[in-house]
């Protein structure tokens, strides 16, 4: 049997790839299984994405190869999204790159810009997709530990000369998960000018710029003087439109920077199913009066999520954008464990901080993706499990 690559040796588990079959086995047990490690909610899709699917499905055209180019009208409908939302415009098809989710892409991103001598910069913890783009092209990931100290920021200065010198992308996600942070935007500039200056690509990961609230607004890395030189924006469909599984998103900026990916693309994909662009076209188009109500949801479960673990002892920060909660454990108490058991003894699923890298020790992510009622019995459960781990 041939000898496995070193780059594939080097990938760590998945996070949550091993969940699935552990929530099978506990559901066959009989447990009453209360899953919050995905970010991956129990809400309906809006209904004129979904009648538009069923529409497109009914047209053979729809079922052929997409190609590179996709269904213009995507791209078309994502153009004109991100000039209403952030007041930015894109060439539809020299500066946009439709994507099988916006996962693929990032991953894909890197084989187009990093070798064996080079380096990624990557927030540590964070989404796993980062690191493995980067080690599946061979490169070296240098993982900056986003804490509390920082607020949850990558803070370029503290980026060693060494690794600033090799460095090819700098990935950045805000809203961030797993720890919900935010970015202010005299942060944002200041990222964007460092990286204009040491000529690194920002790969800037926006996957949840619309799951928002009390009044806080995200912004688009290209509201930021100076970042269409230097970055790369993706988005996705999965968070804002409850679409995860239809796989859909895409990624904007510079002809200089989607033209790179777009080759990758052509080599290891043949593009998204028409039918899904065009029910994509449906849900951009649904955005302004379909949204308020989904984010309506999302903030009733935060606020009883926030609300239920402070009841059972945690200390938990109300978080401005996300759909998680990034929970602090007691000193000594490891995540990793602390997840097994109250999978394990509790039947709820939780992700542990650890698991999205060595920075997320101390912490584990709540995903607040189902019912009030749901997330106070998750809560006392979580809670009984702090407890036989503490002695308190």
């Amino acid at each position: 049997m041939p000898r496995l690559a070193a780059r594939f040796n080097a990938l760590p588990p998945y996070a949550l790839a091993a969940i699935p079959q552990k929530k099978r086995e506990l559901i066959a047990r009989g447990v009453d299984v209360i899953d919050l490690g995905a970010g991956d909610a129990d809400l309906p899709a809006p209904p004129r994405a979904v009648e538009a699917l069923a529409a497109a499905a009914q047209d053979p055209a729809m079922s052929r190869y997409g190609f590179g180019l996709g269904l213009p009208a995507f791209r078309e409908a994502a153009a004109a999204w991100m000039e209403r939302r952030f007041g930015q415009r894109f060439d539809p098809i020299t500066e946009l790159v439709p994507l099988i989710g916006s996962k693929e892409g990032i991953a894909h991103l890197s084989l187009a810009y990093v070798e064996p001598s080079d380096i990624a910069i990557i927030p540590d913890p964070g989404y796993l997709a980062y690191l493995g783009g980067t080690l599946l092209s061979g490169a070296r990931p240098y993982l900056y530990p986003i804490t509390p100290r920082t607020n949850f920021l990558v803070d370029v200065d503290e980026i060693p000369v060494e690794v600033r010198a090799r460095a090819k992308l700098l990935y950045l996600n805000y809203p961030n998960n797993p720890t919900a942070a935010v970015a202010p935007r005299d942060y944002l500039k200041k990222v964007v000018d460092w990286c204009a200056t040491h000529d690194i690509l920002l790969v800037y990961d926006n996957a949840y710029s619309e799951m928002t609230f009390d009044g806080y607004v995200a912004p688009s890395i290209f509201e930021i003087d100076g970042a269409r030189e230097v970055a790369l924006e993706f988005h996705s469909l999965s968070k804002t439109y409850n679409m995860t599984g239809w796989r859909l998103g895409w990624a904007a900026g510079a002809t200089h920077h989607t033209t790179p990916l777009a080759k990758v693309k052509s080599f290891v994909d043949t593009g998204q199913f028409l039918a899904s662009q065009y029910a994509g076209v449906a849900a951009l188009e649904s955005h302004g009066d379909w949204l308020p109500r989904n984010l309506a949801v999302f903030k009733e479960r935060r606020d009883a999520a926030v609300a239920a673990f402070r009841a059972e002892g945690f200390d938990v920060a109300v978080p401005q954008a996300s759909m998680y909660l990034w929970v602090p454990l007691p000193a000594g108490v490891s995540s990793l464990e602390f997840q097994e058991r109250l999978m394990q003894e509790e039947g709820v699923v939780v992700l542990a901080g650890k698991a999205l890298g060595d920075g997320g020790e101390g912490f584990f992510r709540v995903s607040f993706i189902t019912s009030p009622a749901r997330l106070v019995e998750a809560a006392h459960r979580a809670g009984r499990v702090r407890r036989s781990m503490t002695g308190g």
